[in-house]
């Protein structure tokens, strides 16, 4: 039987808050203060873990309440912490809960599918470990189909010859001589998850999918690939032998417990209103989120978990609502509150040109997979940036995302040629811009619907 590995939790960046802010600064313009808050918080994490034991589990972490509209980088501050410490992370709106009786999603769900991110983090880390082993097992299973041990007793086979044969493979696999000769092999075939009420046995808190895959009978498959397809087949077949699923899902809850953290969005949405009969359940969502950020027990079905230490982003933009018409309650349990400003054109030209990820630096990359050169000029920038200002502040202001559109409505005619221009090279300057969007801004009914 093969050896599992046994799974050791990840180890928390020791990253200063300093150097998070930082970090933070290459992909998102402005907004120091959410930048401090959740760096400060990701820092104390790091704390925590390095303190007295009786001391740990009277620390709770310190959640966060960013307001502000949209499109100025709520999302993207909690998603960028979360890729660069690499905690389990997931975004979710409060809409999409109701309270429990209602149709809808159940609050606890989004418990469940932290869990479901932190194993795949653990698997990720713990493949790296097992790899070379793997590869190596896969390689010897392929010797094995390629020249199959003799049938006959070992007093009668010449040993000598057939050590020989095997180790003649060997090198022609090394050196990918033999990937294109077709081989059988087998692989279990995992049935369908079986539907209930329009629901996922795989989302249900207990394990049924996993009890009716242990008593159905295994479907093994046999196929014939190549040996290049082979190989990558046995080669993830000998990395889940070598993998020991309970200790993953082990290190994953210990992971998510001590290091997850939930995005809730449009957590203003749920504010109830003096409305009757058109926000069913809003203070019930309310009322359910409150024990999971306080602390509770979640039942899934890898095991319990417990949400004490889970850091809580929640984020809204609280127009039609203020923070303190949430439940009391709910209010004490987020104790840093940070607002973020509606951007400017200066900060529109900063997101275009600073982040690593820009746009323009994106559109570039993208046409230059077809040979062209896209150049963007000072004075194009600063146009691009006008447009976007003016059009935030004419209709609905969407943020950063209204870069998005006038980008894709200002490039549409270059991506559509790019292909059949082979060489060559498109500047974008001032009057390039003008020349596709004036017309498109100045008309305030078409810029709601193009722009």
């Amino acid at each position: 039987m093969a050896k599992k590995t046994k799974a050791e939790p990840l180890a928390t960046p020791d990253m200063t808050p300093r150097q998070i802010v930082t970090e933070l600064d290459r992909y998102i313009i402005g907004q120091d203060d959410a930048k401090r808050a959740v760096a400060v918080a990701i820092r104390n994490r790091w704390r925590r873990q390095r303190v007295a034991d009786e001391m740990q589990g009277e620390i709770a972490p310190k959640n966060i309440l960013m307001i502000g509209p949209t499109g100025v980088g709520k999302t993207e501050i909690a998603r960028r912490l979360a890729s660069l410490t690499g905690a389990p992370f997931i975004k979710v709106e409060a809409t999409k809960y109701t309270e429990v009786g209602y149709y809808g999603r159940d609050v606890e769900s989004l418990v469940r599918e932290l869990v479901e991110n932190a194993i795949t983090l653990v698997r990720a880390h713990l493949r790296k470990g097992v790899e070379e082993e793997a590869r190596r097992r896969a390689g010897e299973r392929l010797v094995d189909i390629l020249a199959p041990r003799p049938s006959f007793s070992a007093e009668e086979a010449d040993q000598g010859h057939y050590e020989r044969t095997r180790d003649k493979m060997r090198a022609m696999l090394q050196a990918g001589e033999l990937d294109q000769r077709r081989v059988e092999i087998s692989s279990e075939q995992k049935a369908n998850p079986v539907m209930i009420g329009g629901m996922g046995v795989e989302q249900m808190d207990i394990d049924l999918q996993g009890m009716l895959e242990r008593f159905m009978p295994k479907n093994t498959v046999r196929r014939e690939v190549s040996v290049a397809e082979a190989r990558e087949i046995l080669f993830e077949q000998e990395v889940e032998a070598l993998l020991n699923p309970e200790e993953v899902n082990a290190a994953a809850i210990d992971l998510a417990e001590n290091m997850g953290i939930i995005f809730v969005d449009e957590l203003d949405k749920v504010v109830a209103s003096d409305t009757r009969g058109a926000d069913v359940s809003r203070q019930g969502v309310q009322r359910d989120l409150l024990p999971i950020v306080e602390g509770t027990t979640i039942q899934t079905k890898h095991g319990y978990v417990k949400t004490d230490h889970i850091l809580f982003v929640a984020a809204g933009a609280f127009h039609s609502a203020s923070p303190s018409e949430l439940m009391p309650e709910l209010q004490g349990r987020f104790p840093i509150r940070v607002e973020l400003a509606d951007l400017t054109k200066e900060d529109f030209v900063r997101i275009l040109t600073e982040p690593k990820n820009s746009l323009t630096r994106q559109y570039s990359a993208l046409l230059d997979t077809e040979g062209v050169t896209l150049e963007f000029t000072d004075d194009a920038i600063d146009a691009i940036a006008s447009y976007a200002f003016h059009v935030n502040q004419s209709t609905q202001n969407i943020g950063a995302r209204r870069l998005h559109t006038i980008l894709e409505r200002l490039l549409e005619e270059a991506s559509f040629e790019a292909p059949d221009m082979k060489m060559g090279k498109i500047v974008v300057n001032a009057a390039y811009v003008n020349e596709r969007l004036k017309e498109v801004t100045e008309d305030e009914e078409l810029s709601k619907f193009i722009l």
